[in-house]
């Protein structure tokens, strides 16, 4: 049938959804369209060269996986590139039907009726797809992450015996669900018959949610609950949904006393996930808490010159170096600009220089520098700014003239880098996270009536950012 490639294409896209991380999927995979389906070859259209070769390098695998599974036959991947006068009436066509959840819920039953009939054929299994570069074997380990893959390596070696459960935190891009994953790769390689669940904490919940209005609880109650690993990503999103948060604590019940083995993320401490009931807080700290912290500058050049040998790439050592000391706190883009750059210098032919790495990586270097603000800083701008002394900040002083712009601190520090609320407490003075939260909420309320505050807050904002 004529729409069979793009019918196909759904269906792989609906997966790659529940694997990846929201902002991934929407810049690489969202837009791309499926051209043709010739024989045993999925030829899919992206918008350049670029495209073309960052999926190849990093995704071709996983796509021919996904692709595959919904054909339920192998299938090759193929690229072509997107003719001009058509990339705009193709991206608005994609946007349709993958890059909102509801244009996604308008498509899927015509996904249903073209794949549905081979999906009854498949046996049910329930091992999950992970990305092949996420495994222990690629993963760097340094000072601000050996404690969090030594757990892994426990967990994975003993599932259900070793840290259970395991509750992975740190911010964006700092290998959370790389771990995640390589726990998931060494269980499958060590125990072929294994029950592994994976998926995110947004997915969890959309599947309770279709389980509720399709009258199929039992069946996604047994799907969860009989698994020997349970891996979720970004559990924070639990927050605020006291229906799925009580669904969750069940099947957190139920495996744990079965003695399977369940692993979180998250990107804070579960004691700071507001919203959060106490008794799930409780038992995501009964087993083993382990953080991962912005990596060192050997450790990011260790993660660079492994990249560029995965890629077959080689870039001068001054480019790297450029790279390792310029983006400091978020792994995920380090390695996007280790991609972009060595992507530039295969394509266009010419030398790298610093100037031109300098100018390829500028929105990545301005996001870097916000995040690389320390919290003395944005303590002694703000002290200038309010004629106070830096000690203010920390002492335990609370007429308004000081203590408003000791909140004001808290909530930029807040803003500005990636300092968790208990981090952030202890550098005012051994606060807690609850004041820091208190403190950010009534600058936010502050700032909505106030427009003196606002002006306040925005030029130090533009300050600590230039």
């Amino acid at each position: 049938m004529s729409d069979q490639p793009q019918a196909l294409w759904l269906a792989a896209q609906q997966t790659l959804r529940g694997m990846l991380k929201t902002e991934l999927y929407n810049l690489w995979f969202a837009p791309v369209t499926a051209r043709c389906l010739d024989g045993d070859t999925l030829t899919l259209e992206v918008a350049d060269e670029f495209c073309e070769f960052w999926l190849k390098d990093n995704y071709l695998d996983v796509l021919r996986s996904v692709v595959s599974r919904a054909a339920i036959r192998p299938i090759q991947v193929a690229f072509a590139i997107r003719p001009a006068d058509s990339v705009a009436a193709a991206d608005s066509a994609s946007d349709r039907p993958v890059v909102t959840e509801a244009a996604s819920e308008r498509v899927a039953p015509v996904e249903v009726r073209a794949v549905e009939p081979l999906v009854k054929e498949l046996p049910r299994k329930s091992e999950p797809l992970f990305n092949p570069n996420n495994s222990f074997e690629t993963f760097v380990v340094g000072s601000n992450n050996h404690h969090a893959h030594a757990a892994c390596m426990g967990v994975a070696q003993k599932p259900g015996h070793t840290y259970n459960p395991l509750f992975l935190f740190g911010g964006v891009g700092l290998g959370k669900t790389h771990l995640l994953q390589a726990i998931g790769h060494h269980v499958l390689a060590n125990k072929k018959n294994a029950r592994i669940g994976y998926l995110s904490c947004e997915r969890f919940t959309n599947e309770f949610i279709e389980a509720l209005q399709n009258s199929q609880l039992p069946k996604f109650r047994k799907k969860h609950r009989e698994l020997d690993v349970l891996l979720i990503d970004d559990i924070q999103f639990l927050q605020g949904k006291e229906r799925i948060q009580e669904e969750f604590f069940h099947t957190f019940n139920a495996l744990h006393d079965a003695h399977k083995q369940i692993v979180l993320t998250c990107d804070r401490p579960a004691n700071e996930i507001q919203g959060l009931e106490q008794r799930l807080i409780s038992r995501f700290e009964w087993g083993m808490t382990a953080d991962l912290k912005a990596p060192d500058v050997e450790t990011r050049l260790a993660i660079l010159n492994k990249k560029a040998a995965a890629l077959s790439v080689k870039l001068p050592d001054p480019i790297i170096t450029f790279l390792a000391h310029r983006i400091r706190t978020n792994i995920r883009r380090l390695e996007g600009a280790l991609v972009r750059v060595a992507a530039y210098a295969q394509l266009s032919g010419k030398a790298l220089d610093l100037e031109t790495v300098e100018t390829l990586l500028r929105e990545i270097l301005q996001e870097e520098g916000k995040v690389a603000i320390s919290v003395s800083e944005i303590q002694k701008r703000v002290a200038d700014y309010f004629d106070i002394r830096l000690a203010d900040m920390t002492s335990k002083r609370r007429p308004e003239n000081i203590a408003f712009p000791r909140q004001i601190a808290m909530y930029l520090t807040r803003q500005l880098t990636e300092h968790s609320l208990s981090a952030i407490g202890e550098s005012f003075g051994g606060r807690d996270h609850g004041t820091v939260l208190h403190a950010c909420r009534q600058v936010r309320d502050r700032m909505e009536v106030e427009a003196k505050v606002r002006q306040d807050v925005g030029y130090l904002e533009k300050q600590l950012t230039r």
